[in-house]
């Protein structure tokens, strides 16, 4: 037989992760944040990089992440990064790599970690816009 003491230990470490749980839902926590929208995807871009204002925007279709150009020529990687978004501006040919409607960047800031946008017939595009991007001196 299980001791009393035992069994009130279990409940009361249930009913703790419970009410955690419960207040990480309230708070909006652990959410499945994706890029839904262009819209979506406009603001994101403003929020990271003030002023920046996409006039073509390709979306992964899982929304994880998102490549931007603006009218000046910039280049904007969008990636999820927990449950909100880091962004970098591609100024240099990355490293970058076209599996049929797969992308995969390698951004020059390391720790920013390489991306896999799934981005249909649009990615041979995309891949043509990074390669015409001056090369990198390393």
């Amino acid at each position: 037989m299980i001791p009393l003491a035992q069994i009130l230990q279990i409940g009361g470490s249930l009913v703790a992760i419970l009410l955690l749980a419960w207040i990480a839902h309230r708070l909006g926590l652990g959410g499945d944040t994706r890029i839904r929208s262009e819209d979506q995807a406009r603001e994101l871009a403003d929020e990271a990089v003030s002023g920046f204002e996409p006039v073509d925007i390709a979306i992964d279709r899982a929304g994880y992440s998102a490549l931007m150009r603006d009218a000046a020529g910039r280049i904007l990687l969008l990636r999820r990064h927990g449950t909100h978004f880091a962004a970098r501006l591609i100024t240099r040919r990355p490293d970058a790599r076209l599996d049929q409607g797969l992308l995969t960047i390698h951004a020059e800031d390391k720790p920013f970690g390489k991306v896999t946008l799934n981005l249909g017939r649009a990615a041979q595009e995309w891949a043509a816009s990074l390669r015409r991007l001056e090369a990198s001196d390393a």
